[in-house]
């Protein structure tokens, strides 16, 4: 359920439990009485599993909510939060499709290489009112400059991004940011595409940890990143990288975070790499060196980032494929009867076949019957069968404990020696 539904019963409880969390650390908190009771109450009630959509239209309203439940919950500020969003269900399947006729994927390769995609989704955009409209509201903003000393309004930049991204289909703004580039002029316009000179460079590179604390305390900046973490958390237990190999998921979550402080972009122009990054780096991290590089890495070296970028230019998508079957014990092959023998014989007589083709062998080579060699070599490959009723298996070479054939057998043997003669 949404956490914005309206809820009677636990509605003062969640009034209470805001107020509790305002300026006060958990432990302080729940040393109040009244705090506990409150915090209490919602761990019972359905909010307590409740989930918010993004670019709904009581979104900050609706994460509000969810944050004063799961941080009253929560002890320590974890690395990886649960995101407050709804699992995305839908796949990228049919913008694939579309991105194949721009990335020229089934196309002539000599064109193919030639054309800017990052050009042809800028135009592609254009040609669509709305999308058309949300982009020139943010270049128009971005490119504004404020004073000699300050290029532009950072806020005002970040807002309109956010309400191109939230607003306009994916199927442009996807095109858009992840189009394929064969050359260094299509990357460089790949990586202009969120104005980075206002939308993401800074004088200075503050440190990643930083940066990550000042976007938890806004609740759609922590949203966004917890979702991010949620969808594009490169997983090795999956066959893209990414968790439940959803490729939509991780892409929706990147967008997403487009347009706050913790906005990424692409590092240069190469069009052969593409490697992502806040604004940041991890000097000065003292001894928390090890937590700011695994922070960073989430973004630099991201197999489940890169793999859905990459899909996404070449118009791939491996989550069509069908989920691999369960695993299945392997069952032996069934070996089909030989069609010499007689319809009345049952698997538990093939021993009396082989006895027969071994022995009678014998006769064929005209090879005298009461050799003891020629008796030893029949009794050998006679005795590598499995004894019928019995699960041993009789070996030829097992020296003085070699187990000796049943009466029957030994019988049945010598007659066949016999009429061999």
């Amino acid at each position: 359920m949404s956490c914005a539904r309206p809820n009677p019963t636990a509605a003062p409880a969640t009034a209470t439990l805001r107020q509790c969390l305002a300026g006060r650390d958990r432990n302080t908190m729940l040393a109040n009485k009244e705090c506990q009771a409150a915090l209490e109450v919602l761990q019972e009630s359905p909010l307590y599993d409740c989930r918010c959509k993004r670019g709904m239209k009581k979104e900050l309203q609706c994460l509000q909510i969810y944050w004063s439940i799961h941080l009253g919950l929560t002890e320590g500020e974890e690395f990886y939060e649960a995101s407050p969003y709804e699992p995305v269900t839908a796949r990228l399947s049919d913008i694939f499709r579309l991105a194949s006729i721009f990335s020229g994927t089934g196309a002539d390769p000599a064109v193919s290489t030639k054309s800017n995609h990052c050009l042809d989704a800028a135009k592609a955009c254009n040609l669509n009112d709305n999308c058309k409209k949300l982009r020139s509201s943010y270049i128009s903003i971005c490119n504004r400059e404020i004073s000699p000393t300050e290029r532009c309004n950072r806020r005002k930049c970040h807002k309109a991004l956010r309400q191109f991204f939230d607003r306009v289909p994916s199927e442009y703004t996807y095109r858009m940011l992840f189009c394929s580039c064969q050359d260094q002029a299509c990357a460089e316009r790949r990586r202009q595409t969120i104005l980075p000179s206002c939308s993401y460079e800074d004088k200075e590179k503050p440190n990643c940890l930083d940066l990550r604390s000042l976007c938890r305390t806004d609740h759609l900046c922590r949203s966004r990143l917890a979702d991010f973490h949620a969808n594009c958390r490169a997983s090795y237990q999956t066959l893209t990288s990414c968790p439940t190999d959803n490729y939509q998921a991780c892409l929706g979550s990147y967008a997403g975070m487009i347009g706050f402080d913790i906005t990424p972009n692409y590092v240069d122009s190469s069009p052969t790499g593409i490697v992502v990054s806040p604004w940041c780096s991890c000097r000065g991290s003292g001894n928390m060196e090890e937590e700011c590089e695994k922070f960073l890495k989430d973004f630099t070296e991201n197999p489940c980032l890169r793999n859905a970028i990459q899909a996404f230019g070449n118009g791939t998508d491996v989550n069509l494929s069908p989920k691999s079957p369960p695993f299945q014990a392997t069952q032996a092959p069934r070996v089909d009867k030989t069609p010499s023998l007689p319809d009345d014989l049952s698997d538990s007589t093939s021993l009396g076949t082989s006895v027969i083709s071994t022995c009678t062998s014998v006769q064929d080579q005209g090879l005298k019957a009461n050799n003891s060699k020629e008796l030893s070599m029949c009794f050998t490959e006679l005795t590598t069968n499995i004894i019928p009723g019995s699960k041993r298996v009789i070996k030829p070479n097992s020296g003085p404990r070699r187990t000796r054939p049943s009466a029957a057998l030994t019988a049945a043997s010598f007659l066949m020696l016999k009429l061999a003669l």
